[in-house]
């Protein structure tokens, strides 16, 4: 596109509030679909925390780890109290509230958001590890719900603390935004740096918003991910059931399934 006519577009929908972009060439895209195709795992996958919103697919590999890291704390903690039932230590996070929405005894909480520097208001994930007192070395796990910062948060983290979470449980924002082509450059860089040491177990499409079908593929603006590390007997076998029969909708809105785009039958 022409300066002059990008120009003119601009000024033609900048009283609308759109900004016309360049748009990612779509084998772009299939090249980062092919990449998290969710690979089958040989501890069955179990539902930690209740149906609705703010339940998540695991693998049953949970013995040895120590601690949770949760930033993003909501009205209802059931994920993480599942956890803390279990034993594992589990480190909340957010600025926004006061407190989680209920107690346990193994419930550590910082009011501060997760971010790329450390200040009053903000803390990386490395600091925040670093001062929770955990053992070093130890297995962890993260569950991760931001709002949209978690792929500058997974730029911002170590590759040695990346090697520390045996399981990672994300859900990924704006994802129908990867026809963007600035914002599939930082969304991809954030996937291939957890692809570095895990491997894509598990998605679940978010249905609170309506699938973006654009060119053959269909986008979930929301979808939740599991990765299992590398270490913990991978399957070479791709999973090829979805939904998993323990997922469940985020929201009484239409429900829809993975669209095929996001995974492969067995061959």
């Amino acid at each position: 596109m022409g300066q002059p006519l990008k120009s003119a577009i601009i000024d033609l929908l900048g009283p609308w509030g759109v900004f016309p972009t360049d748009a990612t060439d779509k084998a772009r895209i299939l090249a980062l679909l092919h990449q998290l195709h969710p690979l089958s795992t040989h501890e069955p996958l179990i539902r930690l925390g209740p149906g609705g919103d703010g339940g998540y697919l695991v693998p049953d590999d949970l013995a040895g780890i120590e601690a949770c890291f949760s930033p993003g704390v909501g009205l209802i903690s059931g994920f993480e109290k599942e956890c803390a039932d279990r034993g594992i230590r589990v480190y909340m996070a957010d600025r926004s509230v006061r407190q989680p929405g209920a107690p346990h005894p193994l419930f550590h909480f910082t009011r501060k958001y997760l971010g790329v520097t450390t200040n009053d208001d903000f803390m990386t994930l490395d600091d925040w590890v670093a001062g929770s007192g955990v053992s070093a070395g130890s297995d962890l796990m993260l569950q991760i719900d931001i709002e949209g910062f978690e792929y500058e948060v997974f730029l911002g983290a170590s590759d040695r603390l990346m090697k520390r979470f045996r399981i990672i449980v994300a859900e990924f924002h704006q994802l129908d935004q990867l026809w963007n082509e600035a914002f599939f450059g930082l969304a991809a860089r954030a996937f291939e740096k957890i692809l570095q040491t895990h491997n894509c177990v598990h998605i679940h499409p978010n249905n609170s918003s309506r699938l973006l079908r654009k060119a053959g593929l269909a986008l979930p603006p929301l979808a939740e991910f599991t990765f299992l590390r590398r270490d913990r007997a991978p399957s070479a076998r791709y999973a090829d059931v979805f939904p998993h029969p323990l997922d469940a909708d985020n929201t009484d809105r239409p429900h829809f399934a993975l669209p095929r785009c996001w995974w492969r039958q067995r061959q």
